[in-house]
């Protein structure tokens, strides 16, 4: 009989965690989607990802290659995926789709901003210099008339988009300023 410490020779050392094999297919799969979605970026975006030169490689290589070359190069990059360690490589992927919402959010916010200079007129330029402190009130009452007479002249909107030009600007001056504040301290 065995003492309480030990274990008996026919037992196993350690316990097995049993994976079906249709478990490590999607497993796989996931692993090769998440290679695709790495081979549809930019080069100068994939250098800031945490992969292996031979995964840099690899889909370096199926970014030029077309059709039944391309799905085979996927299939390895799919391989050379269970090497690495994908939630880094997520969680980057990630991070790029989430600043993309990001701008997209943004902008419409700026694009109702633009409505709302045009509709309200003065109310809304104060609303937009207490926002952002340097814009110029003049200007953007001048762009604000300008663009109701065009809509009213059925002209094309000029100076509609100059707001929007200018709402951007602001936007992404006070950004960097922001970035500028943060690295500082």
């Amino acid at each position: 009989m065995a003492r309480k410490n030990q274990k008996a020779p026919w037992e196993p050392e350690e316990e097995y965690i049993l994976v079906s094999k249709s478990e490590m297919k999607r497993d796989m799969d996931a692993l090769q989607k998440l290679g695709e979605e790495l081979v549809e970026l930019k080069p100068s975006v994939l250098a800031k990802f945490p992969i292996s030169e031979e995964l840099l490689d690899a889909i370096k290589d199926a970014q030029r290659f077309k059709n039944e070359a391309r799905r085979r190069q996927l299939q390895y990059i799919g391989k050379v995926m269970r090497q690495e360690d994908p939630e880094p490589i997520q969680a980057a992927l990630d991070k790029i789709r989430n600043k993309h919402s990001q701008n997209t959010a943004v902008l419409h916010k700026l694009e109702t901003l633009r409505e709302r200079i045009v509709e309200q007129g003065d109310s809304a330029i104060d609303d937009v210099v207490a926002l952002y402190p340097d814009a110029d009130r003049q200007r953007l009452r001048q762009l604000a008339r300008m663009a109701t007479k065009e809509k009213q002249a059925n002209k094309p909107p000029k100076a509609y988009r100059e707001i929007f030009q200018i709402l951007k600007q602001l936007n992404d001056d006070a950004v960097s300023d922001s970035i500028e504040n943060e690295l500082k301290q």
